[in-house]
């Protein structure tokens, strides 16, 4: 898949584009951009950086980082993406100025997004409009009960599972492996110290199940309170794995919560414990 962040930076051919900011990339988002795929035209994404609510001074906790977005655009089949930098100025844009400087010059044919989509200053732009601007537009009906927001509020709460039905594929946490503390070598359990973006959401505090590709893992999301911790750690321990991971960028299925985190009676009661998540993490089914 070709990324470009600029529109001359793509060809004018004839294009079927989804646009839209795609964070999560849940079904509704694949259904927009499947019905682009379906349309006939080069498919195309056009979407936006940062979040256009953190461009104008809103805190989102992010679903997905820009590197994840574009992945899974890629493993949908889309052709080209444009990543339109979203600023003041971008918001400030009338509706016609957008399409005439981002939209026509990479040759929009085929406009396809949400049927509430809306953009331009003020957010006074519609489907209807960019349709009386000349382009064929298809609406795409919303997906009941999936939207980013109720995927923030399930993740929160550690409702693994509904969040992964709303996504269609599990959760997940992308970050790159930092050095830790090592505490989890001295019990038997070495475990690799993900940092994130701060701007990405982290599921609720606990114990998960899951993988890194298609090594399964014991995930430890929190302050590790055995040991009075106060800092949030994300700790993966990749199951019949060796080797080094310093400096490697995992992306890491959540399948299942195992439970809360805790603190032990004695570090043997802990190490116990691990055991027992890890036969689980064995078990687990990755929710589809």
């Amino acid at each position: 898949m070709n990324v470009a962040y600029s529109p001359a930076d793509l060809s004018a051919d004839a294009r079927a584009v989804a646009i839209g900011t795609f964070d999560g990339v849940h079904r509704g988002h694949r259904r927009v951009i499947d019905a682009a795929l379906a349309a006939g035209p080069t498919p195309t994404v056009v979407t936006f950086d940062p979040h256009p609510r953190i461009a104008l001074g809103n805190q989102v906790e992010l679903l997905t980082t820009l590197e994840r977005r574009l992945e899974l655009f890629e493993a949908l089949g889309v052709a080209d993406t444009l990543v339109i930098e979203f600023t003041p100025d971008t918001a400030r844009l009338e509706p016609e100025e957008f399409v005439d400087s981002v939209l026509r010059p990479i040759g929009t044919q085929v406009l396809v997004a949400g049927e509430n989509f809306r953009f331009g200053r003020a957010r006074t732009g519609d489907l209807d409009l960019l349709a009386m601007l000349g382009l064929d537009v298809r609406p795409v009906p919303l997906v009941e009960h999936v939207s980013s927001t109720q995927l923030r509020h399930l993740l929160r709460a550690g409702e693994i599972e509904r969040a992964a039905a709303l996504l269609g594929r599990p959760p997940e946490l992308d970050g790159t492996v930092v050095t830790g503390d090592a505490r989890g070598g001295t019990l038997g359990f070495p475990t690799a110290n993900l940092s994130v973006d701060p701007q990405l959401l982290v599921p609720a505090y606990g114990i998960y199940a899951g993988a890194v590709g298609k090594t399964r893992a014991a995930i430890s999301i929190g302050t590790n309170p055995h040991y009075g911790g106060d800092e949030r750690r994300i700790e993966a321990f990749l199951l019949d794995f060796e080797g080094d991971l310093y400096g490697r960028r995992l992306v890491v299925e959540l399948w299942k919560r195992l439970r809360g985190e805790r603190a032990f009676e004695s570090e043997q009661d802990l190490i116990d414990q691990i055991a027992l998540d890890v036969d689980e993490t064995r078990s687990a089914e990755r929710p589809t």
